[in-house]
């Protein structure tokens, strides 16, 4: 998947699931749009069905530092490149 597919289909459960109006790249989720630490588990769920695999602990732990739309589409990039090894 690429990046701009991968973006599309962040955006939009941002947008469906949390409700989220016209997220940027760059919005802190938190500060911006009220994104909090359940939404948080709820959205690595939505990101597990999305890419096919479980994430490990390790790997759930490294998502505490994401704050934007660019971090999770980084933060998946990172995880996808690991499991493909």
């Amino acid at each position: 998947m690429t990046r701009d597919e991968l973006q599309e289909k962040i955006v939009a459960i941002l947008v469906d699931e949390f409700e989220f109006e016209n997220p940027g790249l760059t919005d802190n989720l938190r500060d911006d749009h009220g994104f909090d630490s359940i939404d948080a588990i709820e959205l690595l769920a939505k990101i597990e069905e999305m890419i096919g695999f479980q994430i490990s602990r390790k790997e759930k732990e490294k998502a505490m530092s994401i704050r934007t739309i660019n971090d999770i589409l980084d933060y998946i990039e990172t995880i996808q490149a690991a499991h493909k090894s």
